[in-house]
């Protein structure tokens, strides 16, 4: 006991030693909360779950949705030439996405596009500073799961296009033209709505999951390379109808189930504003198929399996810009809006302009996504995602609309001008009338 106090005494006296060099160890302090500061946030499962799996989802609207979808509605000679567009478009896609889109589009603080930062994914994988738990763009998201997620969108997009030029077109000059296409419109358009560009943090318009970036993109410049290229041959004259509508009907639940991906995702974590996209989207992809189909049935007493699956359609476009805008109530004016306007764009509009858009790429896409866009300013809900509806966001929303439509006509009309000139758009009348699958693939899509 007589050697208790001495023990106290140095126990008290490291404490105290231990204190001071805490307490006058500036430096020292100043690294640990820089360290603690700089440390990247903690992967979520969740959310990493939920963005892996919409990047699934949206992989699969393409392939083998939008595939599918196509391939349905094209004449039987030419499902193969449909399916390899699409399959083309996305290798196509990833070998730019790698080297420079990704840098292009969510890259540096440019005006118009991004910067080289990011080529090759450099500091995503390998390299100083890559972090496989660190995300620049979504917190608790790996920066990987990110980049691919946008992939799939720079798949989809270009891939859309095919549906306008179906059954005509050179497949070396349709991946040609994807790739200055990809270049000139799709990696400026992300960056400038989505990457902190012109569109979204100049003029401050919205576009939740694509009503700019990627229907209205790919719907203008459908419309223009069709004009270019021409009708197909016999086109007004010969029955050109749908080979297959149970695969189109196959394609068009794929691409509804997939666009979970395409719109819920787009809130980039499994929350609240995720599952109000999956409500708003599944509205108005209902309700814009119930409506087209209606109008069928009252104009014409025959309500079509194709007028429901372009309605299903329409309605997804039309809600991409707004789904994690509007209310349930927004949704549904959506829905009726995506049944209504783009029926009369595709069965009156384009008999009465004679232009060949063989999938009516444009009247769904260009018209429903600037719809779509529109009514985003007029219904946004500021609760919901910060954007208030009323006539400034509108205006700003129109700003956008005419932004991209002029880009997008200006620079297909470069880019197709520029394949027609090097290595032809459209194949020999003999092929055409023979079909591209046999003639282009040496396959058919279907034996005798």
């Amino acid at each position: 006991m007589k050697h208790w106090p001495l023990s106290v005494s140095r126990v008290l006296r490291l404490a105290s030693l231990l204190g001071l060099m805490v307490l006058f160890d500036p430096l020292r302090a100043q690294e640990a909360g820089a360290g603690a500061a700089s440390a990247p946030p903690p992967i979520n499962s969740g959310d990493t779950a939920w963005m892996l799996t919409s990047t699934a989802l949206v992989l699969f609207m393409t392939l083998p949705g939008l595939a599918l979808f196509y391939g349905g509605l094209v004449r039987r000679k030419n499902v193969l030439s449909v399916l390899a567009q699409c399959l083309g478009i996305a290798g196509l896609s990833a070998l730019l996405w790698w080297a420079v889109g990704f840098s292009l589009s969510f890259s540096g603080d440019g005006k118009f596009i991004g910067n080289l930062d990011a080529v090759c994914f450099k500091g995503i994988f390998g390299g100083s500073g890559s972090d496989l738990s660190y995300s620049k763009h979504l917190e608790g998201v790996p920066e990987s799961v990110f980049v691919m997620f946008q992939y799939t969108f720079a798949v989809i997009t270009p891939a859309l296009i095919v549906g306008a030029i179906a059954e005509r077109m050179k497949y070396t000059a349709v991946l040609a033209f994807i790739t200055g296409w990809l270049f000139l419109v799709y990696f400026p358009f992300a960056h400038m709505v989505w990457g902190g560009g012109w569109i979204g943090a100049g003029i401050g318009a919205v576009d939740f999951a694509g009503g700019l970036v990627v229907h209205m993109s790919s719907g203008y410049s459908a419309l223009v390379l069709a004009i270019i290229l021409g009708p197909r041959l016999g086109y007004g004259k010969e029955k050109m109808a749908p080979h297959s509508m149970v695969l189109c009907m196959i394609g068009t639940a794929i691409l509804w189930v997939g666009w979970y991906g395409f719109n819920a995702g787009s809130a980039g974590a499994a929350n609240g504003l995720a599952g109000s996209a999956f409500l708003t989207t599944t509205l108005a992809a209902a309700i814009g198929g119930f409506v087209w189909a209606l109008l069928e049935f009252l104009l014409k007493k025959q309500p079509s399996v194709l007028g429901f699956c372009s309605g299903v359609v329409a309605g997804l476009v039309v809600i991409t810009p707004a789904a994690g805008y509007v209310s349930p109530n927004g949704a549904v004016l959506c829905g009726i809006a995506a049944g209504v306007i783009p029926f009369f764009a595709v069965v009156y509009l384009k008999k009465r302009l004679g232009y060949d858009d063989a999938l009516d790429t444009f009247g769904v896409h260009a018209v429903g996504g600037t719809v779509g866009t529109l009514l985003t300013g007029l219904l946004a809900v500021k609760e919901l995602n910060g954007a208030e509806g009323g006539m400034a966001l509108f205006f700003r929303q129109l700003a956008s609309v005419g932004i991209v439509l002029v880009w997008s006509v200006a620079a297909t009309l470069l880019i197709a001008c520029a394949v027609k000139a090097l290595i032809g758009l459209r194949p020999g009348a003999e092929v055409e009338r023979q079909g591209l699958d046999i003639n282009e693939h040496g396959e058919e899509g279907y034996a005798d």
